[in-house]
């Protein structure tokens, strides 16, 4: 009986283990998977920017086709949120709770970023490189939050200091997005107006959903200003300079890196683009840099579909996720959620085809303990959709 007993706990003891791994293992990870999530808006007023999720998985497919992470496959969860908070919201939830996600990439915009921040926070969940440059993310810091992408305040600041140091430009007005993504431009265009003595000569603000543009055109226009900044969905801003060249009023317009996509803005204005000065925050896509050609070849060619087009919206996807396969690496295979933060946190001088990315130790007193980037550069747009660099990578904080 005692014999039969004790074959009994052994067979369960036996049982029980062979689950181990499992049942200790970090949510979003097995012994052959590493589950990424992102949300990009596929449809909606923001459809333009959803090539950055596509990018992304672009980017994984290669990885894995290479070996992936440590004999893991990297498994992605993209999911459209159509640019709106409450769906981002939503799917979110429902993959990291359904799913089970390790880790969040990317994620187009602050207010759909904003909507699902807190509750990742909460769940110590990490979250690389989120597609928009806000001071949300940094200001205050947040332990398991990691951003790439330059801060529009400081992309605002090279933008207003380049038209007043290197154009002479005397009048400025700013068009901008009533919500996060647009006040963040707002603030860092009044910040530098005002290191120079100056004040913006108009302010216009506008609504997502807002179409007709020309009573907002017809503000600018009052405003005699020689100088219209653009921080706006790539719609408006298509809008903006269409409904300006039929006024006959022609501003140099500069606008953020959201609409540095030349050839793509070129496609969408029929060729008025032209001229425009944006900041951006990757290389050219005509530029000779190895790794970036690199990518064209061996992520582009083989595994974008069809339809799909080469340019800085689709190769952001990349710039945004290189520090996260950088700190997967560097987590070694015993992967948790607290191995990976701490990989993160070691990332210093790392340079792929997007600015300097440097992180530190967690300090809730210290925003560049998790932005990573703080260089941008400006371009102005050509015939055909070629850039001309106005700048060199540029420190901006």
């Amino acid at each position: 009986m005692k014999k039969r007993l004790r074959l009994v706990l052994f067979v369960s003891l036996a049982f029980l283990l062979s689950f181990a791994p499992n049942l200790c293992a970090e949510e979003g990870v097995t012994d052959t998977e590493i589950h990424l999530g992102q949300w990009g808006p596929q449809t909606g007023p923001a459809a333009a920017w959803g090539n950055v999720a596509r990018g992304t998985g672009d980017y994984f497919k290669w990885i894995n086709d290479n070996g992936g992470i440590h004999g893991r496959k990297i498994v992605y969860h993209m999911f459209d949120d159509g640019y709106n908070p409450a769906k981002t919201k939503a799917g979110v939830k429902e993959l990291q709770e359904g799913t089970g996600i390790f880790a969040w990439a990317c994620g187009v915009g602050t207010s759909p970023g904003l909507a699902v921040r807190d509750y990742l926070a909460k769940r110590n969940v990490p979250w690389v490189g989120p597609a928009a440059g806000s001071m949300h993310w940094v200001n205050p810091p947040q332990k398991n939050l990691f951003a790439v992408y330059p801060l529009y305040v400081g992309e605002a600041k090279a933008l207003v200091r380049y038209a007043i140091e290197k154009m002479g430009k005397k009048r400025i007005a700013i068009a901008y997005l009533n919500d996060e993504y647009g006040k963040n431009g707002l603030r860092g265009a009044l910040a530098e107006l005002k290191a120079h003595g100056m004040k913006a000569v108009a302010q216009v603000s506008m609504e997502t959903k807002d179409s007709d543009l020309k009573p907002h055109v017809m503000q600018l226009r009052k405003s005699k200003a020689d100088m219209v900044l653009m921080w706006t969905t790539v719609g408006h801003s298509a809008r903006i300079v269409g409904i300006s060249k039929a006024m006959q009023f022609a501003p140099q317009f500069m606008s953020t890196s959201t609409t540095s996509d030349f050839p793509l803005m070129m496609h969408i204005t029929k060729g008025i683009w032209e001229g425009v000065i944006t900041a951006t925050l990757g290389e050219l896509p005509e530029s000779d840099h190895p790794l970036l050609n690199k990518y064209k070849k061996e992520v582009f060619d083989k595994y974008a579909a069809k339809e799909e087009r080469w340019g800085v919206f689709y190769y952001a996807g990349i710039i945004f996720t290189e520090p996260m396969i950088e700190g997967l690496k560097k987590a070694g295979r015993d992967l948790t959620r607290e191995s990976f933060i701490t990989a993160m946190e070691q990332i210093n001088g790392f340079k792929g085809i997007g600015p300097e990315v440097n992180y530190k130790p967690y300090n809730k007193n210290d925003m560049y303990s998790r932005q990573g980037a703080s260089q941008t550069f400006l371009v102005q747009c050509l015939a055909g959709g070629k850039a001309k660099k106005l700048t060199d990578w540029m420190d901006i904080k």
